[in-house]
C-alpha cells in the first residue's frame, strides 16, 4: 500500500508540522526525476526528498547520500533561481488524493515576496513534480507531457496547471456517513473492501482491506447495518491523524514488503517493526527497491551489450567446433595419401576408387581409397597431401581461435555476473569503464555520468566465529581486494568458472566453521551460484599471482585445496551480512 492517498495524507501532515517556516538553502537533483530540498527548519537541516519515478514516487524527509551530475539539470537550475532563501509555508494533501502541495513564499529579483507551488503527483507511470508561479502556471517540471503523449492534459511550461481529473470518489478526510452509504449501496455484490476502495478516494486494496476488517473483522464480509458501518467508517477517518504508529512489515527472507502509517490489523502483526517517524518508515521500505530498480534501469542497455556478445561467442564457438570435427580427418587424408604413393607403380590413371593393403592397421587390413578418374596416381596422392596440410593448418586456427574465443567468453560471462552483484552505482561505473577500456562500449560523453562517484567497496560479512570476510563484487574490485591483502590471509574462488574472489580477514589457523562459510559465499558468487556441488579452491594469499598484462580478476595460484559447495540461500542468509 506504500504511498496511497492515506499514506499521502499522513505524510503531508508530519512534513507540516517538521517544515512549516523552515528556510531553503539548498536544492540537487540526483535523477532526472528526483530532488531533494535541504531546509533549515527548528534549528537543524532537514533533506526533504521529493521523486516522481514510475514505480518509487514519494515525498519524505531522508538522510540518505545521494550523488549529484557536474551540471545540475534545467529543473534544478529554475528551482534554484526560484526558491533558494524562500520559506515553506505549508504542505498539504489535496482532495485526499495522492497528490501533495508544497507551498513557498520566496523573494523576487526586486525584493517582493513571490509565492511558489511545487506539486508532487503519485501516479504511477503518470508521476511527476512540477514547479508553479503565484498565478498556477508551469514555470519547470520533471517530466513534459505533451498533446501526442495525452490529449487530455498536457504538462509544459508556461501552461495552467490543471490538476488530474477527479475520479466519482469521495475525499475521505470530508465525507459524511449518508454519502458513504449512498455510494456503497450501488457496490453492493462486491467484496465488502473492493467497495470501499471504490468509493473512497484515494485508497490502495490494502488500506481498504484494514477498513473493512477494523468495521467488520472480515475482510470481505459486509457489515448487518450498512447505514451503521458507514458511520464507522466516518469515525475511523476521524481518528486517524492521532494513531499515527509507523510500520513497516518485513517478509520472510527479511525484505520491506510493506509500509503502514499505523499498525493494520489485517496484515501480519508479528512482521510488523514500529519506526519513529513516517519518513524513517518510507526510508527504509524505499532505500534499497529504489536503487536496485535505478541500477537494473541503468544497466539494462550493458546487460542487453553483454548479452549479445555472450551469444555471438557461442555461435562462433559451435563454428569453430565444426572446423575442428571437419579437420579430424587430417590423419585419414595422410596415411591414404602415403599409401597412394608407396603403390604408384602398381596404379594407372581411371579408376573410382582403389583397395589397398593398410600398413598403419595394426590388423593389416586394406584401405579403399576414392581416385579422381581425370588424375593421375600421383596427382591423387598429392590431392590427400594437400586436403592434408590444409586440415592441419585449419586445426591449428580452429583451436587458436577457439582458445581466444573461450576466453572471451569466460570475460564476458563474468561482466554480466558483476552486473548482477552491483548494489551501487560506483560498481556499475567500475564495469563500464572496464567494458570501455576493452572496447565493447564507447566512452560516455554525457557529462551528467561523469561525476564523481566514491570506489566501490567490497561485501563485508561476519562468520559465526566471528571472523570478518571480504567478497568481491566485481573483476577490479576482486584485483583490489585480492592484491591488497595480507599474504598470510585466505583466498577462495569458485574453480574454473567466473566468480568473486573471496579473503579470510584472518591470518594463521582459520576455523572449520569460518572455512565452509567463506567457501558459501565463493560459491553463491560465483556463476555457478545455484549448482550442486560448486568446486571452490582456497589457498593462502601469498600463494596467489597476477600475470603481468592479464585481466583485471584473472590470477594465477599454487598450494590450493578444493572443496565442493552446494550452497541452501537460508543457510546464506545465516552469515551476517556488516556492508553492502
Amino acid at each position: 500500500m506504500p504511498m496511497d492517498g492515506l499514506m499521502v495524507g499522513f505524510v503531508a501532515r508530519e512534513l507540516d508540522e517538521a517544515l512549516r517556516g523552515g528556510r531553503i538553502d539548498r536544492i540537487t537533483q540526483p535523477e532526472r526525476d528526483t530532488v531533494i530540498l535541504v531546509i533549515r527548519a527548528g534549528n537543524e537541516n532537514k533533506n526533504l526528498l521529493l521523486c516522481a519515478s514510475a514505480n518509487n514516487a514519494r515525498c519524505h524527509l531522508t538522510s540518505s547520500k545521494f550523488p549529484n551530475p557536474l551540471e545540475p539539470p534545467a529543473l534544478c537550475m529554475l528551482m534554484r533561481k526560484q526558491l533558494l532563501g524562500g520559506r515553506v509555508m505549508s504542505v498539504r494533501q489535496v482532495g485526499g488524493d495522492r497528490i501533495i502541495y508544497i507551498d513557498m513564499d520566496t523573494i523576487g529579483e526586486l525584493g517582493d515576496h513571490e509565492s511558489r507551488r511545487l506539486v508532487l503527483e503519485i501516479m504511477g507511470r503518470h508521476s511527476n513534480l512540477m514547479l508553479l508561479n503565484g498565478e498556477g502556471k508551469i514555470l519547470e517540471s520533471a517530466h513534459h507531457v505533451n498533446m501526442e503523449m495525452s490529449r487530455v492534459r498536457q504538462v509544459q511550461p508556461g501552461l495552467s496547471y490543471n490538476p488530474p481529473p477527479e475520479q466519482d470518489r469521495l475525499d475521505p478526510w470530508e465525507m459524511s456517513p449518508e454519502a458513504l452509504n449512498e455510494k456503497l449501496n450501488n457496490s453492493m455484490g462486491q467484496p465488502f473492501a473492493k467497495a470501499i476502495a471504490g468509493a473512497i478516494r484515494g485508497l490502495s486494496m490494502p488500506t481498504a482491506r484494514e477498513i473493512a476488517f477494523r468495521v467488520t473483522g472480515s475482510l470481505d464480509q459486509w457489515p448487518g447495518d450498512l447505514a451503521a458501518g458507514c458511520e464507522k467508517i466516518v469515525e475511523l477517518f476521524r481518528r486517524m491523524p492521532g494513531m499515527v504508529s509507523p510500520q513497516v512489515e518485513y517478509g520472510d527472507s527479511g525484505e520491506a514488503a510493506e509500509v503502514y502509517p499505523f499498525a493494520y490489523l489485517s496484515g501480519n502483526i508479528e512482521g510488523q517493526k514500529e519506526f519513529p517517524s513516517l519518513s524513517r518508515a518510507l526510508e527504509a521500505y524505499y532505500g534499497t527497491r529504489d536503487q536496485q530498480d535505478r541500477l537494473r534501469q541503468k544497466s539494462a542497455s550493458m546487460v542487453r551489450l553483454l548479452k549479445t556478445h555472450i551469444e555471438r561467442c557461442e555461435k562462433k564457438l559451435a563454428l569453430q567446433e565444426e572446423e575442428l570435427a571437419g579437420a579430424a580427418r587430417m590423419e585419414e587424408y595422410r596415411v591414404m595419401g602415403e599409401v597412394l604413393n608407396a603403390n604408384l607403380y602398381t596404379l594407372k590413371k581411371g579408376p573410382a576408387e582403389v583397395i589397398l593393403p593398410n600398413w598403419y592397421d595394426p590388423e593389416g587390413g586394406n584401405i579403399t581409397i576414392p581416385l579422381d578418374t581425370r588424375l593421375t596416381p600421383s596427382q591423387n596422392a598429392q590431392k590427400y597431401f594437400k586436403k592434408y596440410q590444409k586440415a592441419r593448418s585449419a586445426r591449428q586456427v580452429a583451436s587458436e581461435q577457439k582458445e581466444k574465443t573461450l576466453q572471451e567468453l569466460d570475460y564476458l560471462e563474468g561482466m554480466l555476473l558483476d552486473v548482477g552483484k552491483c548494489v551501487g552505482e560506483s560498481e556499475l561505473e567500475e564495469i563500464r569503464a572496464e567494458l570501455v577500456r576493452t572496447g565493447y562500449m564507447k566512452k560516455n560523453t554525457n557529462r551528467r555520468q561523469q561525476r564523481s562517484l566514491p570506489q566501490s567497496k567490497p561485501y563485508r560479512y561476519v562468520s559465526a566465529d566471528g571472523i570478518e570476510i571480504w567478497v568481491g563484487k566485481n573483476a577490479v574490485q576482486n584485483d583490489r581486494l585480492t592484491l591488497d591483502s595480507p599474504a598470510d590471509c585466505m583466498w577462495l574462488h569458485a574453480k574454473d568458472m567466473p566468480g568473486s574472489h573471496v579473503i579470510i580477514r584472518q591470518e594463521g589457523e582459520i576455523p572449520q566453521e569460518t572455512l565452509r562459510q567463506g567457501a558459501m559465499l565463493a560459491a553463491w558468487y560465483s556463476k555457478g551460484q545455484r549448482s550442486s556441488l560448486v568446486p571452490i579452491d582456497y589457498t593462502r594469499r601469498k600463494y596467489v599471482k597476477k600475470p603481468s598484462g592479464a585481466a583485471p580478476g584473472k590470477v594465477i595460484y599454487t598450494h590450493q585445496k578444493t572443496a565442493y559447495m552446494t550452497v541452501e540461500e537460508k543457510e546464506l542468509q545465516e552469515i551476517q551480512l556488516l556492508e553492502s
